[in-house]
């Protein structure tokens, strides 16, 4: 049996299994964006103008675990899709797009802390907005509850979007 035909196997094999993992496969990856969080946080972001709507620093951390294993359910459900004959090229098709939304999530980071630029940071959650918009309509066409995972995800990203543009306009 070839590796690819035992990873299409594995979330029916062994669901809790896989699906812990690609959850925390999701959170280990997302977590990549808080060295670049970290380095802006500890000698730029203080020194910013905040918005009235910005919560406390701590509330970012709980957020995104969630936001996180949220989105690790929806790719599991996904996955699982992967050996159906009806939707296994839409789900090809749906985790190729999750990953370059993912590229875009962590490029925010790089960009607002890392760089410390707020305006490239607006740019890239722009683009991040649209990504995530085409990932759950590609993971629609899947599995309709993995795009409903999404949904916090959108929300508080065009939250956050917001509070970008508010930085912004204060700095």
């Amino acid at each position: 049996m070839s590796l690819r035909q035992r990873t299409h196997r594995l979330p029916h094999e062994r669901p809790r299994l896989s699906l812990v993992l690609t959850i925390l496969a999701v959170e280990l990856v997302g977590a990549a964006g808080a060295v670049f969080t970290a380095q802006g946080l500890a000698s730029w972001y203080g020194t910013l103008q905040r918005p009235a709507l910005a919560p406390p620093n701590w509330v970012f951390g709980p957020v995104w675990t969630t936001l996180f294993a949220l989105m690790g359910v929806a790719v599991w459900l996904v996955w699982r899709r992967l050996d159906s004959p009806r939707t296994a090229r839409s789900a090809r098709v749906a985790l190729a797009v999750f990953a370059v939304h993912f590229l875009a999530n962590l490029g925010w980071s790089a960009a607002f802390f890392g760089l410390q630029s707020v305006i490239l940071g607006l740019a890239v959650i722009l683009v991040l907005l649209a990504l995530i918009a085409l990932t759950m309509r590609t993971f629609d066409r899947v599995d309709r509850r993995a795009a409903i995972l999404l949904v916090p995800y959108l929300l508080w990203t065009a939250f956050a979007a917001y509070l970008n543009y508010r930085f912004w306009v204060l700095n």
